[in-house]
């Protein structure tokens, strides 16, 4: 486990004082928290044009034919 020093502007930490409260964790726990969410947000963002570029239209409307042309089940209609 590492120690990171933070200037945070005073409102942002007071909002992740109460935050941290509400959900009965410490502020570090919060706040690393929220930085892993972001991190995973972040990865998942990158790997996701990665994939966009591999992509190909004509694969996609291929893989498309193979669909059966029925309607969906109650559960699952809008």
């Amino acid at each position: 486990m590492s120690t990171l020093s933070v200037r945070l502007p005073e409102s942002l930490h007071k909002k992740a004082k109460e935050l941290a409260a509400q959900e009965r964790v410490s502020i570090n726990q919060f706040i690393s928290s929220a930085l892993a969410e972001k991190i995973s947000a972040l990865i998942t963002e990158d790997y996701l044009h990665e994939r966009a570029a591999r992509s190909s239209r004509e694969k996609f409307l291929k893989a498309l034919t193979k669909v059966s042309a029925v309607e969906p089940n109650e559960n699952d209609r809008l």
